[in-house]
């Protein structure tokens, strides 16, 4: 199963999927780990792996920097580990803009998040 769990203030959501995004605004939290999720296909070849990113999201929906690891599990090689790492970032900068209404804008802007990408297997 694909997986990711995002984190903001104490709340964790576990998503899954890899289907295209709406291109109607998000609403809620639930509404963006939801939208993130489906943003990750976990590459081919890895087992029991993750890699979790740091990252904030402006008020118009793009990232407010590059997508940080603050915790890294890949099964493999330095260079295994760092295709896992960059799969993952690539998905979530590929990910943004999202469009937010105004009442999530104004409830995540600047804040930090964190989104953990897990392996399929």
């Amino acid at each position: 199963m694909q997986m990711a769990r995002l984190a903001c203030t104490g709340l964790i959501l576990a998503v899954s999927g890899a289907e295209r995004l709406d291109a109607e605004p998000l609403y809620t939290v639930a509404d963006l780990g939801a939208a993130l999720g489906r943003c990750w296909t976990p590459p081919q070849g890895f087992k029991d792996s993750f890699v979790t990113l740091r990252f904030g999201f402006r008020g118009d929906g793009t990232l407010m920097g590059p997508p940080r690891p603050t915790a890294i599990e890949v099964n493999g090689d330095e260079k295994q580990r760092q295709a896992f790492v960059t799969a993952a970032t690539e998905a979530l900068q590929n990910c943004v803009p999202l469009e937010f209404s105004k009442s999530l804008s104004d409830e995540i802007a600047g804040n930090v998040f964190t989104l953990q990408f897990k392996s399929a297997e």
